[in-house]
């Protein structure tokens, strides 16, 4: 990693030039600790005063992120577009959808208590429609530019290329808490119906992707060092779904009509304990894969926000699974999942705030090389940070 002294200070209008929309990650792995704090089971819950300071420093994050991306589409709209045309950048536009859904998620949930319930029912409405807007215009983009613009190969897949589609699942299991909130009848339950569709939508377009992400994987081989901590993010659309189920769940009684009410309670449960299983195979093989490339010299980049705001969905689809079924193994499995949670975000956290002092994450991406599939005997360069 290049050192501060190694890196030339940037001029102070170039700050920003390179500041790409992966930086959302951050408002995400933020607003997902106090999210997850709060849905602990009853026990477990921590201090809620604690919970609501983190998702306050997220919407902080979240409007000095949009100013700046603001200021960095009015000054630097080349390279803005550039990002948009950038195979391996374009993805992230999914995750300014679910940054503008997790803050607003986490205004019902962890800042209600701060700001009054009437504040974030209104701030969730904006920051929901916002986002579900955004996330729906980003899984139809940017698949459609990856197809007539960016000519990527199947040896080039990397679970970044989930983001833009997972952003739908995120809106299907925040949406559910803003339901009680709307007058009872059509709107109420077009809603919660709503959510089922998106649910639906995001969880058949990540089963069309993920095949191709794994087939990379065990074909071509280990992704490169600094990509590697993106593994994390396949546990999202898994532990997002299964909390998405269970929320529609909490909110049929009295929305859709019976027999439907119960069957989303059945289905919760049916979906979600087997998809929750395969989200601890997962997070073992991608474990395996972050210690094998940490021993090989990973250092940090912002990939590694890829280890919180996945690892918070699977709080929550655990906490979820403990309500429903009523099994203390699945609350210990959220608890324990929670410390992960904390502990991950307190590493990239801090990577962040060296990496800003020293100007190394402002500063121009750095050719790294990629190992291309065996017997080529070449390598190509991809950008990294």
């Amino acid at each position: 990693m290049v050192t501060a002294a190694q890196s030339p200070p940037l001029p102070r209008a170039g700050r920003l030039r390179h500041l790409g929309p992966n930086w959302y990650a951050c408002v995400m792995g933020t607003a997902v600790v106090g999210s997850a704090g709060v849905a602990l089971p009853g026990p477990a819950q921590g201090p809620r005063g604690a919970f609501a300071a983190v998702w306050a420093l997220s919407l902080l994050l979240l409007v000095t992120l949009l100013a700046a991306r603001a200021v960095h589409w009015s000054r630097h709209r080349d390279q803005a577009r550039a990002h948009l045309f950038d195979p391996a950048t374009a993805p992230f536009y999914g995750c300014l959808a679910m940054a503008l859904l997790a803050v607003g998620g986490g205004a019902l949930t962890a800042g209600r208590g701060l700001i009054g319930t009437r504040v974030a029912v209104a701030l969730d409405a904006v920051l929901f429609t916002t986002g579900t807007a955004a996330g729906l215009g980003a899984a139809v983009a940017v698949p459609y530019l990856m197809a007539v613009r960016h000519r990527a190969e199947a040896a080039q897949a990397t679970p970044v290329w989930l983001l833009p589609l997972v952003a739908p699942m995120v809106s299907a299991a925040l949406g559910p808490l803003l339901v009680p909130y709307l007058p009872p009848g059509q709107p109420r339950e077009t809603l919660l119906l709503a959510c089922f569709a998106l649910f639906g939508l995001s969880l058949l377009a990540v089963l069309l992707m993920l095949p191709l992400v794994f087939a990379r994987l065990v074909t071509t081989g280990p992704l490169p060092l600094a990509l590697t901590p993106t593994l994390f993010l396949v546990l999202g659309p898994l532990g997002q779904s299964t909390t998405a189920v269970a929320l529609i769940a909490d909110a049929a009684p009295g929305v859709v009509p019976p027999p439907y009410d119960r069957g989303l309670g059945v289905f919760a449960v049916l979906y979600g304990v087997p998809v929750m299983g395969f989200a601890l195979l997962w997070l073992g093989l991608a474990t395996a894969h972050v210690v094998r490339a940490r021993r090989r010299g990973m250092g940090f980049t912002l990939s590694w926000w890829a280890f919180t705001f996945p690892v918070g969905t699977c709080v929550t689809g655990a906490a979820a699974l403990a309500r429903h079924t009523g099994l203390a193994v699945y609350g210990a499995l959220a608890v324990g999942l929670y410390g992960v949670l904390v502990a991950a975000w307190l590493a990239a956290a801090r990577g962040t705030v060296r990496g800003l002092l020293s100007g190394e994450l402002l500063a121009a991406p750095r050719p790294a090389p990629v190992v291309l599939p065996s017997g080529t005997g070449r390598t190509t360069s991809g950008a990294v940070r």
